[in-house]
């Protein structure tokens, strides 16, 4: 991005989980213990893989895991009880989750600057808002333009969906020099390439830098508090 189109807004699309918060100690599992026996009337056996995936793709393996031969039928349920259980569990991500480094000064460095900030995640989004809400990280951010987990299994979906939305609601194309996705795994470099938007590795989850760069990382970063410094010739700051 050159410095010439600065005037113009960019959309910054952030990852959630071990991007901007790390929330472990279980809750994750105890998300889908009580949407499952919400659902389902039983207890939950096997939970599906969740690094970089999206909600749908998460719920679709794990519903099979636990013998559901038709997961689809279950969707809207198990949404449902999911963004309930999220609310329920609220206090517990306050208590045994962290803001990863530099994450709320990145946030409001994009602030500062001509961006719209949303998430793209494969949370829903009333569970990327209560995480980030817990531990007090969602003022910036316009969740209503995001893509989220139950937007598609493919992590490029999400964020040709984010696109489209912020384009109808600010007015702007948010085109591949304009758009750009911040997470922690390949599976967020990758989408984030498939829909023609610059993607930023943070190498803060599972996978480290040199794996974010085999995925073609357009940047790498150790933690978010390199991100004002290494990004801001690339974005036109």
């Amino acid at each position: 991005m050159h410095a010439d189109r600065a005037s113009e807004p960019i959309l910054i699309l952030w990852d959630v989980d071990q991007t901007l918060v790390s929330i472990k100690d279980g809750v994750s599992r105890s998300l889908y213990e009580r949407a499952f026996e919400k659902v389902t009337g039983r207890t939950l056996g096997g939970l599906a893989d969740m690094a970089g995936r999206t909600e749908q793709a998460i719920m679709v393996e794990t519903l099979r895991l636990n013998g559901i031969s038709e997961p689809q039928a279950l969707f809207n349920d198990f949404y449902a009880a999911l963004a309930i259980a999220a609310e329920e569990l609220k206090g517990r991500m306050r208590e045994v989750g962290v803001v990863l480094p530099g994450a709320r000064e990145a946030i409001a460095s994009c602030a500062a600057r001509h961006t719209v900030q949303s998430a793209v995640t494969g949370n829903l989004r009333p569970i990327a808002i209560t995480k980030l809400a817990a531990l007090g990280l969602g003022d910036g951010l316009d969740f209503s333009v995001g893509g989220y987990g139950d937007d598609g299994s493919d992590r490029a979906d999400l964020v040709r969906q984010a696109r489209k939305r912020a384009s109808e609601k600010y007015g702007h194309a948010f085109d591949s020099r304009r758009t750009v996705v911040i997470g922690d795994t390949p599976h967020d470099v990758r989408g984030a390439h498939d829909a023609d938007a610059l993607a930023v590795g943070i190498a803060t989850g599972r996978s480290s830098a040199d794996e974010l760069r085999a995925a073609g990382a357009d940047i790498v970063l150790a933690t978010l508090t390199d991100f004002t410094g290494r990004c801001g010739e690339a974005l036109g700051w």
